[in-house]
């Protein structure tokens, strides 16, 4: 029987991929730099690679935040400050927080069920998730927030939720699962963390070697899952 639920905030419950390009194109535009397609695209290829590198212990954050921008600079031949475009970035990244299709409601059905304790647990950074945690209003459907730069450790590390494990009275792994979009973040952190995991499959990706537990596609199939599970 599942009790603890561990729920990923970007592109689980917040259109993280539409917010990136919204406060991508405002970055640019502020530095005169016009928002080409080409461009807004591989800043996210590379941003993803990024992210991926740190979560195998090969970037730090600052590395991460600050050399995504040094290499799209880079590879576009522009003498455009990283650092800037980090900050500018940064700053109005934390004010998109679109809900996807199903979020609001799924929060809701927690709210009313009762039955599960929900706990958030996202890689990011503090300035940028709290602001529209807050906004969104979604940290009152919480009994804690587990954010990575605050932890000190990133998912998909045991450390990451080993470190949220110790915070939560009574805690017991059998009873816990995570759910997320991420294969090499969320699931692959659920199981090094020794815990079930359910992968919400936003897109039509083919499971390789991280296999979830359990999968979803849509939001609303969540608490019917976690209902049947014994």
């Amino acid at each position: 029987m599942i009790k603890s639920v561990f729920l990923d905030l970007d592109d689980t419950l917040l259109d993280f991929r539409k917010g990136e390009r919204v406060a991508l194109c405002g970055a640019l535009v502020k530095m005169g730099i016009e928002p080409k397609t080409e461009l807004i695209e591989r800043y996210v290829a590379i941003n993803l690679d990024c992210w991926h590198a740190l979560e195998r212990g090969e970037m730090t954050r600052d590395q991460v935040l600050v050399g995504r921008f040094e290499r799209l600079f880079e590879e576009f031949g522009m003498e455009s400050s990283a650092v800037e475009a980090q900050d500018i970035y940064e700053e109005l990244l934390a004010s998109e927080h679109d809900f996807l299709p199903g979020a609001q409601e799924l929060l809701e059905e927690f709210r009313k069920s009762g039955k599960y304790k929900l706990y958030m647990a996202t890689n990011g950074i503090p300035d940028v998730q709290w602001p529209r945690i807050n906004a969104t209003g979604i940290g009152d459907y919480y009994e804690k927030i587990f954010i990575s730069d605050e932890i000190g450790y990133a998912k998909p590390s045991r450390a990451f939720f080993d470190a949220c494990f110790e915070r939560i009275d009574g805690f017991r792994k059998g009873e816990a699962i995570i759910v997320g979009d991420s294969l090499s973040s969320d699931i692959l952190g659920g199981i090094n963390a020794g815990i079930k995991t359910c992968h919400f499959r936003r897109d039509a990706v083919e499971y390789g070697e991280i296999k979830p537990d359990y999968t979803i596609n849509n939001l609303s199939e969540l608490i019917p899952l976690l209902d049947s599970i014994k």
